[in-house]
């Protein structure tokens, strides 16, 4: 049996096709996994687990009915769904990681992370996350109206393409020497992580040990998925074009 790895996924009432793809990749291949991770961005924007919107139910459907099968599936916050927490995660039957998490897959001791916290030299970026993750910043924006939390997050999504316009694209990547002191301090010799839409296996040397850093893909136009069993690793993409009685 393989673990099955997913990031990015961006889901929004904008892309209906990524989100019947989801689906589909939840009722067929993700039922004979070992286990699901999805290491995140689940969402493009989650403003709360009281969220009323028909998404955030349809996508619990989904992952509720493939827990139900046996399949355990993981959760690592990402930085659009870094409020994502334990009452949302109950329904869906998802258990919560923490960022830089550790799991042995397929005999390997491996970590687990979003990927934004090893994108150093974006300072801006960092100074951001820094202040959205303080539990005093969270819990003044949750006690806000859903109207006015989804006000902000459209502001801070344009904000973010503004961004992500505006900065090289260098600096947005991951910092070499913080990948390397992310795996010393873990203790491992294989990292997977998503964030930088930069799908690919880096493999290096890692204080004269071999090592290697996969990195998922995105959604926003197709499926992006990586297969580890004993002995093998596939990441490839997903078709998004499905027969019409399953979209």
């Amino acid at each position: 049996m393989a673990c099955l790895f997913v990031s990015d996924l961006h889901l929004d009432p904008a892309r209906p096709q990524i989100t019947r793809l989801f689906e589909h990749f939840l009722a067929g291949e993700a039922r004979a996994a070992e286990a699901v991770y999805i290491l995140g961005d689940l969402f493009e924007a989650w403003i709360g687990d009281d969220d009323d919107r028909e998404l955030p139910a349809r996508v619990v459907r989904a992952l509720r009915a493939l827990v139900s099968t046996g399949v355990p599936t993981f959760f690592i916050a990402g930085n659009r769904d870094f409020l994502l927490g334990a009452d949302y995660a109950a329904r869906a039957g998802m258990r919560l990681l923490p960022d830089a998490s550790v799991h042995t897959i397929a005999g390997v001791p491996t970590l687990l992370m979003h990927g934004d916290a090893l994108c150093t030299d974006d300072r801006a970026y960092l100074a951001f996350r820094d202040q959205v993750r303080a539990p005093e910043w969270q819990r003044q924006f949750l006690a806000q109206a859903l109207d006015a939390r989804r006000a902000f997050a459209a502001q801070a999504r344009a904000g973010s393409r503004a961004h992500t316009r505006d900065t090289p694209e260098v600096l947005m990547d991951v910092n070499v020497e913080a990948v390397a002191s992310a795996m010393r301090k873990a203790g491992v010799r294989r990292l997977i992580h998503g964030h930088t839409h930069r799908p690919a296996v880096h493999r290096f040397m890692l204080d004269a040990q071999p090592a290697e850093r996969i990195v998922l893909g995105d959604w926003y136009e197709q499926g992006s998925r990586l297969r580890v069993a004993a002995g093998s690793l596939t990441l490839d993409s997903l078709d998004p074009t499905l027969p019409a009685e399953q979209a």
